[in-house]
Order: C-alpha cells, then structure tokens, then sequence
C-alpha cells in the first residue's frame, strides 16, 4: 500500500511511490567494463520541499551474493511540474553530473527519463548520455538504465529489481498500550 505522507509537498504527490528505502539486485553490462550482478540500495526522501531527494549505492556482488566492492554511488534531486513533466539532477561520484527531463506515464507509475545535459569531470570516463525506465511493478521498484558514449550507441547496460525496506520502528510506533513483556499480547 502507498500512503501520502502529511508533509509532502502537493506537487509531489505523483511520485509518491518512489519514496522510501529500497535495496535489491541487478546486473551490470557495458562494453569494455566487467559485467558483474550488483547491489543497490536507493532512498527517496523529503523535507517538505518541492522535489525528492535522491541517494543510490550499488556494489558489485560475487557468486554468493556477498558485497565485492563499491560500483557507483549517484546522488539527485527530482521534481514534478503540474504537467506530469519530470526533472532530475544527479550526480555520480565518477565524476558526472546530468540533467535529465522526461515524463510520468498516465495512468501508471511509470517514468521515463532522458538525459539533457551532461558535465564530466578530467577523471571521469567517456559518457554522452543515457536513459531510464523507473516502474512501480507489483510493490517493486523496477529500473533499467541506459549509456552511450562516443564509441558505444546508446544501450542498455544496468537493470536492477528493488524491494522496499521497512524499519520495524514504522511499525512500532503505531502498536499502543502493549504488555512490556509482549507474552500478554497472545492471551
């Protein structure tokens, strides 16, 4: 279920679905990199303010699943104009910085992104562009992202399926007048 938190800015109310923490799993692919299955964990929050705050980890994972080393961390804020019309800007600790445009889908929690302008750092890699699919699907957020630089046509290069993560103190918070030692509960 997706509630509206009381202090979410009107605007916003159309990426609801986006806020919260969530983590999961995806795969990596890009010419002339190490195609690995990583990990993420990404967080929309606010403040009350007109835009949601973007934070996004990913790691590369070994055969178990067991965390490798960090792959990219990517930062951001996102907005919504009345027009279902959304704007994004991130960036990457690669030394990226992108302005990204695009639109929420009517009708479904759907955005589509493409990137409007790009800055890169001396250190950072060849990198023109990209695009991404974000989706609500059945409680998850799905992705997948998309890079092309001067030698590789835009492609797609990561996807990842996310779960949302409840902190059990949400839950807590809202249980009143329990028995201290909790057996009492069951009675």
């Amino acid at each position: 279920m997706i509630e509206i938190p009381s202090d979410l800015h009107p605007d916003l109310v159309p990426l609801v679905f986006l806020l919260g923490r969530w983590e999961g799993a995806g795969v990596f692919d890009f010419p002339g990199d190490e195609k690995c299955n990583f990990g993420q964990e990404v967080t929309f929050g606010h403040d009350g303010r007109d835009f949601l705050e973007y934070v996004s980890h990913t790691w590369v994972l070994d055969s178990e699943g067991k965390k490798v080393r960090p792959l990219e961390t990517e930062t951001g804020f996102w907005r919504i104009g009345k027009d279902r019309k959304v704007e994004a800007v991130m960036v990457r600790d690669q030394g990226v910085a992108e302005v990204w445009y695009g639109e929420l889908a009517d009708q479904k929690p759907q955005i589509d992104l493409a990137t409007d302008a790009v800055a890169r750092t001396a250190a950072s890699g060849p990198y023109s562009g990209g695009k991404r699919l974000y989706g609500y699907v059945n409680g998850d957020l799905m992705w997948v992202g998309e890079k092309a630089t001067p030698e590789v046509e835009l492609r797609p290069y990561m996807s990842a399926q996310l779960k949302k993560v409840v902190d059990p103190r949400e839950w807590a918070k809202d249980l009143k007048d329990l028995p201290d030692d909790g057996i009492a509960f069951f009675k």
